[in-house]
């Protein structure tokens, strides 16, 4: 069970009763909005309908997609929740450098060029060092000569990474290793992420020394992300919901980029949830 400090575990009461859900459920929804920084939320939770997605003020997304009243419920949880985490103190601090602080990295590699989280993953990015958390395991990989100018998660995949450099699109698995994960997986416990006015979870590198290479990666990678989900005729790929949420999430990111407008975001999220 995820701890809490006591003044997380009366808000915490208060709403379950408020909304009529479990504790747990509440819990649930708390870490996903913790995770998303306040600003979105990737949850799995029965009484809410199973697997969604939240973003604020934006699309909120369940598993029963014309159940307008859950979407309600679910867009006011999360709202409340990214506020109560803003002004209140919910989780326990965690000490720098340990698995689920919010500098979870080892201190001797100093302050990241960018860091950020892509569902259950967390990396940040250093001097010739790529660190990544997976389930309270930290690896720390050698980045050679890659310039990163960019990370995300491998559609369908829970577990890998890629990044983009000015050599293109990379797996994280393939770069050499520089400590191993460690031995014993430890779940580890949550503390505030989430601020009132915190910039969103993915950031771009900051890395003058490689900023025009930098910046010529980014124009051209979201477009090619673009380029991969709609096919030459126009027409989106057929695939599941769980693979549409996803697509939508990486659209928005690109919104988020400059590489959509918000007409161009709204007309293709409309094309896939058209085509569930």
């Amino acid at each position: 069970m995820q701890t809490l400090t006591d003044t997380g575990d009366n808000l915490v009461k208060g709403i379950s009763a408020r909304y009529g859900l479990s504790y747990d459920a509440v819990v649930h929804m708390l870490i996903a909005v913790n995770h998303g920084g306040g600003s979105m939320a990737q949850f799995n939770c029965p009484e809410l309908g199973g697997s969604g997605q939240w973003m604020r003020g934006g699309m909120t997304m369940v598993g029963d997609m014309f159940n307008n009243g859950l979407k309600n419920t679910v867009d006011n949880l999360c709202n409340e929740l990214a506020n109560l985490l803003s002004t209140n103190q919910v989780f326990p601090v965690i000490p720098a450098g340990t698995p689920g602080s919010a500098q979870w990295w080892p201190t001797d590699l100093g302050s990241p060029f960018s860091s950020g989280a892509q569902n259950n993953i967390r990396y940040a990015v250093f001097p010739n060092r790529l660190a990544v958390e997976l389930n309270g395991q930290i690896t720390i990989y050698d980045t050679l000569d890659h310039q990163i100018s960019g990370v995300s998660q491998q559609q369908g995949s829970d577990t890998s990474l890629t990044f983009n450099s000015q050599w293109g699109n990379i797996s994280v698995n393939s770069l050499p290793l520089v400590s191993q994960p460690t031995d014993t997986i430890i779940q580890p416990e949550q503390q505030n992420f989430a601020q009132a006015t915190q910039a969103p979870i993915e950031q771009p590198v900051n890395n003058p020394a490689s900023d025009q290479q930098a910046q010529q990666t980014q124009q051209i990678e979201p477009q090619k992300a673009v380029n991969n989900i709609i096919n030459t005729q126009g027409n989106v790929l057929p695939f599941s919901v769980a693979e549409t949420l996803e697509i939508i999430e990486k659209l928005a990111h690109l919104k988020e980029l400059g590489a959509l407008s918000e007409s161009e975001f709204n007309t293709k999220k409309t094309e896939l949830l058209q085509r569930i």
